[in-house]
């Protein structure tokens, strides 16, 4: 099973401690390679890519369409389909034939590009208190089961002792996985160096994660000047990391078909910036915030509390989005003094009908249709298309994406996906 993060497969699962290729890894990742080149040349590619471009940029297209069935990839591509035996090339043919499915089956808005991204290796520590038992660390389970946050942070008087997240790459090693990346793919897909170093800069799960769910729920009644003090820790260390990226050239433009938000491709014109002299900074990419997993407080406390220190870095980035599974239409009028916001997550728990007139046709409409009928065998159409058609109704005067988003599972059935992406399609066809 593979770890499936928004788009990519994460190729630092692999095990790069064996970077020996057989000969028929390598023939097996160019003959996909070679079906990957071949989708990516057709011109759909290309009006998918102007469609995105002027999406982002809040023209009139008709309402964009991405599936992203993250953990339900693990049913479409099954571990018995990968035929490659070094770890490596295992994650590089599970990316290949993820491409080729979107391409030739999925059929969504989603732009398969002639390239192949190499990450750099690397370890990051995340934040942890010094001499605590507990290592900081946790990871979402593959299965789609629940976990918990153990506290790291036990008490406010350790605080102090907090340590922040430091990057370790290994240069060597990612030196000789893009010699083996260009051997392979050389004169069919091109080779880049291109590493997400992060996904949200939101703040809070890094809190969670130091004080668990309970405690940081209590915290904001119990200990608010603690909870200042802590964002401000976390604002200050994420910045630090943040500067090192840049200042080491490390960043990558993500004004491609990169996943940018928490839904949606970064295809735009108006980055890197007329500015731009060849070394990526903050100020040419997108970026996103979000705060989830704060669901629980009310605006009030969202805006004196969180909001302040997310602001500060979301104003670093050329375009900005914001939002993931929270609903925002309480939360988008402290937000939107973000002068660099463009993309709005509008999720299941939305009021699409006030989030609606809120966005009007100045930001994004980024919709999140609930994933819950993909996750059985046989799909309900007719709910599946009552939904859109309703959604579609409601923001007809929007710049709409309909995002398909955070499948736990698709009920081992992948047709569920092609069929969802069939039934959008319909639908946005006969408004």
């Amino acid at each position: 099973m593979f770890e499936h993060l928004n788009v990519r497969v994460n190729f630092n699962k692999a095990d790069y401690t064996n970077l020996y290729f057989m000969e028929e890894d390598k023939r097996i990742l160019r003959e996909l390679a070679k079906e990957v080149a071949e989708i990516a040349g057709k011109s759909i590619m290309e009006e998918k890519k102007k469609l995105w471009t002027k999406h982002n940029k809040l023209e009139n297209t008709r309402p964009l369409v991405f599936c992203d069935p993250e953990n339900g990839w693990n049913e479409i591509i099954r571990d018995e389909q990968i035929k490659c035996k070094n770890s490596i090339a295992r994650h590089w043919e599970c990316h290949l034939r993820k491409q080729i499915f979107w391409g030739n089956e999925m059929k969504d808005d989603y732009v398969v590009e002639p390239h192949f991204n190499v990450p750099h290796v690397y370890t990051e520590k995340p934040w942890n208190v010094a001499n605590s038992k507990i290592a900081g660390n946790y990871s979402y389970r593959q299965d789609g089961g629940a976990y918990a946050i153990e506290t790291i942070l036990e008490d406010y008087e350790k605080i102090d002792l907090i340590t922040k997240p430091k990057i370790h790459i290994d240069y060597d090693t990612t030196n000789k996985v893009l010699e083996i990346a260009h051997e392979i793919f050389d004169g069919i897909l091109e080779v880049r160096l291109e590493t997400i170093w992060f996904w949200s800069v939101g703040l809070t799960d890094e809190y969670a994660r130091l004080r668990g769910m309970d405690k940081l729920m209590f915290d904001f009644y119990d200990y608010p000047e603690k909870v200042h003090q802590l964002m401000e820790l976390l604002m200050k260390g994420t910045m630090e990391k943040l500067d090192f990226l840049e200042k080491n050239n490390l960043f990558s433009l993500n004004n491609d078909g990169t996943y940018v938000g928490s839904g949606g491709i970064g295809f735009t014109d108006e980055l890197p910036g007329k500015d731009f002299h060849g070394q990526v900074m903050m100020k040419n990419m997108w970026g996103l915030s979000e705060s989830q997993i704060t669901v629980g407080i009310s605006p009030k406390m969202f805006e004196t509390f969180i909001f302040p220190y997310q602001k500060k870095i979301m104003e670093r980035f050329g375009l900005s989005c914001y939002g993931c599974c929270e609903p925002m239409d309480k939360r988008f009028d402290i937000v939107k003094s973000v002068s660099n916001l463009r993309r709005v997550s509008v999720s299941p728990w939305a009021n699409k009908e006030v989030m609606s007139e809120k966005l009007t046709d100045q930001y994004i409409y980024s919709l999140k249709p609930s994933p819950s009928p993909l996750a059985v065998t046989k799909m309900n159409e007719d709910v599946v298309r009552k939904e859109i058609r309703d959604a579609l109704k409601i923001t007809k005067n929007n710049i709409v994406e309909m995002i398909m988003k955070d499948n736990h599972t698709v009920g081992n059935n992948p047709n569920n996906v092609i069929r969802w992406v069939e039934i959008a399609r319909e639908e946005i066809e006969s408004i």
